[in-house]
């Protein structure tokens, strides 16, 4: 993949506390996620899907896209890790 989607993971989290989310467990409820997939996304061991994406979108209104993500360029050349 040339492109991929990353959390800015420590303005999500600003985000998630100033919106009065107090736990993952809460957010992931707001979002409609697992609280695992929430919190696999917030450690960076898995990318943000879209449904992670719309949900957050929803739950942290008025933040938009470029708030909380941001769109890596990643070489396909390079080995995976």
């Amino acid at each position: 993949m040339p492109h991929t989607i990353r959390l800015r993971a420590e303005l999500f989290t600003k985000a998630m506390r100033l919106a009065g989310f107090r736990s993952d467990y809460a957010l992931a409820r707001a979002m409609g996620l697992n609280r695992s997939t929430v919190t696999r996304v917030l450690t960076g061991q898995l990318n943000p899907g879209p449904a992670f994406i719309a949900g957050a979108l929803t739950a942290l209104t008025p933040m938009t896209f470029t708030d909380l993500f941001h769109i890596i360029h990643t070489d396909p050349k390079a080995p995976r890790r």
